[in-house]
């Protein structure tokens, strides 16, 4: 549905795209993850015609950006970051103004802002200005607007930024429930958020693609790993050393400071190792007290951090 070629963006002298190939699948909700001046915004606003690339090409079923502009903008929806909302307007009045632009017939228009207004969950809110809507129902406004037109593809950048964890989860509850019609690219920093949306993960970083596959899979290609944290009260200094000197330990880092006498502990063992028997041994030979411990797989988290740090 959507494919990216050698695509590159250069602003003077400095290089935001390096030569970035993918594709999405139709019907396919894709996490788009990367720190920030990664490239993730350059390529949707590419993606979407609203910044021209300075190589390459995007495709939309076909179709090329370069080639006919007007066509692929006609078969994508975008919510970018900044939520484009004229805040005099209601919603019923935005969205019909927006339906306007996007050239759907006038007797066709209470039937799209009907449809969207139930998928998005704004009937209550239709007659209320837009000034004195929540950041939730905005990112709603938002969505709906980007779906108006009944796209095939959707872009959203950010879209949950700056909700409390219930509209969260509303919102993305919304997204999967629009992804089962639509190709979606969905750019986040809530990881948690690709696990429970994304059918697969882009990684970039510096304009580059360096990870790719499932949630399960990068962390798969991570090795799954496990960690051990541990909270001990003992000597500080001790205890640091004697854990670092463990065998079968590949690092020991401190993780947090409770009291002079208690610190946390982030353990990681050799691969396919399990340590807790000697770690306890350590822990009692030595006078010490474990006030917490538990044992965590890698993450997403810890892939991402990896792989862009």
């Amino acid at each position: 549905m959507i494919e990216i070629e050698n695509l590159s963006k250069k602003f003077g002298s400095e290089i935001i795209l390096d030569k970035l190939t993918l594709s999405v699948k139709k019907g396919e909700i894709l996490g788009f993850l990367g720190p920030n001046g990664a490239g993730k915004t350059t390529t949707m606003k590419i993606v979407t015609s609203f910044w021209p690339a300075s190589e390459g090409d995007v495709k939309i079923d076909g179709i090329s950006v370069n080639e006919d502009s007007l066509k692929t903008r006609a078969k994508i929806g975008y919510l970018p970051e900044t939520v484009p909302l004229y805040d005099d307007m209601k919603v019923y009045e935005y969205l019909k103004f927006v339906a306007q632009m996007r050239g759907i017939k006038k007797e066709d228009f209470e039937n799209r802002i009907k449809d969207v207004s139930e998928s998005c969950g704004l009937n209550q809110v239709l007659g209320k200005p837009i000034d004195e809507l929540s950041k939730g129902y905005r990112q709603r406004v938002g969505l709906a607007q980007a779906i108006i037109h009944n796209p095939d593809v959707l872009i959203l950048d950010e879209p949950t930024t700056g909700l409390d964890p219930n509209q969260i989860a509303e919102i993305r509850d919304l997204i999967k429930k629009i992804g089962k019609e639509k190709t979606v690219i969905f750019s986040t920093h809530i990881l948690s958020e690709v696990s429970a949306v994304c059918d697969r993960v882009i990684i970039i970083n510096k304009g580059k693609i360096v990870g790719e596959g499932t949630p399960g899979e990068l962390i798969q290609k991570a090795g799954n790993k496990e960690v051990i944290y541990v909270k001990i009260k003992g000597n500080e200094n001790e205890v640091l050393n004697k854990l670092k000197a463990m065998e079968d330990v590949d690092s020991v880092e401190e993780k947090d400071k409770e009291s002079e006498e208690i610190y946390g502990y982030e353990i990681e063992p050799k691969t396919g190792v399990d340590i807790r028997e000697k770690l306890s041994k350590l822990v009692m030979e030595s006078g010490w007290s474990i006030l917490e411990f538990s044992k965590n797989t890698v993450s997403l988290e810890d892939v991402f951090r990896e792989l862009t740090k």
